[in-house]
C-alpha cells in the first residue's frame, strides 16, 4: 500500500488521483459533498473520462443537486453515460475510489486530504466485488434537473443567442444557484436575462416548461416576486387574438448598463435587502 497525500486542502487533487490511469469503470463510494462537486468538474473537463458509478447517501445528494450549477452538470454526465448514480440506505464509514486495478481510501484530516492507495490483488478484488454487488441491489437515483447543455442549446434556438449567452454568464458569476439565499435560482436567472433582452414572458416561461426547468406557474410567481422587488417590469404587447402578452424589461434601467457579474452582485444585494 502507498499513500498519496495532498496538503493544499484541494479535494480536486484527490479526485484526480482517484481517476488517474482508469480507462474503464470506477466505483466512487460515499464521497463528501465537496468531492462530488470536484468529481463532476473533473469528469466534465476530461476528454476521455472513465465510466463512474457513484454510490452515495440519498439525502446529502438531493441537497447537493438542488444547486442548479451542480444538478445540471450531473444531468449532462448522466445523459452521456459518463456517470450513473445509485443510493444506499446504509453507507460505509469510508470514502473510496474502487476500480478493478486499485482501491483508494480518502482520509479527510481537516487541514489535509490524503488518498491511501492499495493495489494488492486480494484487497482490490475483494473490495471491487463487494461494492459491485452492492451496486446491483442499490436504488437508482432520479434527477429532475435538465442537462445544462440542453438548457443552453434550447435557450439559444428558442429564445435567442444573446439571452443564452447572458444565462451562461450569470451561472459563471455564481458560486451556487439554489435560490434559498445561496445564489439565484434557475427561474430567477431565466427571467432576469429575458428582461435584459426584452423577451416575452410567454416565450421564456414556455421554454422553461418545455425544457423541464419549471412550470409556467412557477415562472409567473417568480415574475411577480421580482416585480415586487423592483428588479423587472413588463410592457403589454397587443396580439391579434386574445389578451396582450407581456414583454419583460429590467425594473432598474441601470442594471442594463452593468456587466453580467456586476448585475449579479447588484441583484443579490437587492434580494438580500428584501429578505
Amino acid at each position: 500500500m502507498h499513500a498519496v497525500s495532498h496538503d493544499d486542502e484541494d479535494v480536486g487533487d484527490v479526485v484526480s488521483a482517484g481517476l488517474e490511469g482508469v480507462t474503464g469503470d470506477v466505483l466512487v463510494v460515499n464521497p463528501t459533498k465537496p468531492t462530488v462537486r470536484a468529481l463532476v468538474d473533473e469528469l466534465g473537463a476530461m476528454d476521455s473520462p472513465p465510466t463512474v458509478r457513484l454510490l452515495v447517501d440519498d439525502g446529502p445528494l438531493k441537497d447537493l443537486v438542488n444547486d442548479f450549477l451542480v444538478g445540471s452538470a450531473v444531468a449532462d454526465l448522466l445523459a452521456d453515460g459518463t456517470l450513473s448514480i445509485r443510493t444506499l440506505q446504509s453507507v460505509p464509514r469510508n470514502f473510496l475510489f474502487v476500480s478493478p486495478d486499485s482501491v483508494m481510501a480518502v482520509v479527510d484530516g481537516g487541514e489535509t486530504v490524503a488518498g491511501l492507495t492499495a493495489d494488492e490483488d486480494a484487497i482490490v478484488d475483494g473490495t471491487y466485488d463487494h461494492y459491485d454487488a452492492r451496486w446491483g441491489t442499490a436504488a437508482e437515483f432520479t434527477l429532475r434537473t435538465p442537462p445544462i447543455s440542453e438548457v443552453l442549446s434550447t435557450l439559444e434556438s428558442d429564445i435567442g443567442e444573446a439571452t443564452a449567452a447572458d444565462f451562461e454568464a450569470v451561472l459563471a458569476a455564481l458560486d451556487a444557484a439554489r435560490g434559498d439565499g445561496d445564489g439565484l435560482d434557475e427561474v430567477t436567472i431565466s427571467l432576469l436575462v429575458a428582461a435584459r433582452n426584452g423577451v416575452l414572458l410567454y416565450d421564456i416561461s414556455k421554454w422553461g416548461e418545455d425544457v423541464g426547468l419549471a412550470s409556467k406557474a412557477t415562472f409567473s410567481r417568480t415574475k411577480t416576486r421580482l416585480e415586487d422587488e423592483g428588479l423587472i417590469d413588463t410592457d403589454k404587447v397587443p396580439i391579434d387574438v386574445g389578451r396582450p402578452r407581456l414583454r419583460l424589461k429590467l425594473g432598474d434601467d441601470s442594471l442594463g448598463d452593468l456587466s453580467i457579474p456586476e448585475m449579479v452582485e447588484r441583484v443579490q444585494e437587492r434580494v438580500a435587502d428584501e429578505a
